[in-house]
């Protein structure tokens, strides 16, 4: 699945840690990073983010389908 415009970091790691599967990050070059793990986490979103805020494009791959539902909602209601 493929998120857009995630303009608050901080409500979206909140969002993740509500997912009850593993949640990773896939990187440009292909790596799945795990969400969930803090450490991974942390490493990610600082490459992510280096000098602004604003992710304009973010692949993830999700276990539970519950979770992608939880992640579809904070897109279209909660990414503000």
């Amino acid at each position: 699945m493929k998120l857009y415009n995630i303009e608050d970091p901080e409500s979206f790691l909140n969002v993740v840690r509500k997912c009850t599967g593993n949640v990773e990050l896939v990187s440009k070059q292909g790596d799945r990073l795990n969400l969930k793990s803090e450490l991974t986490k942390y490493i990610a979103i600082s490459q992510l983010f280096t000098d602004n805020t604003f992710i304009n494009e973010m692949e993830l791959i999700v276990s539970e389908p519950e979770d992608m539902k939880i992640l579809l909602n904070y897109m279209m209601e909660g990414n503000k």
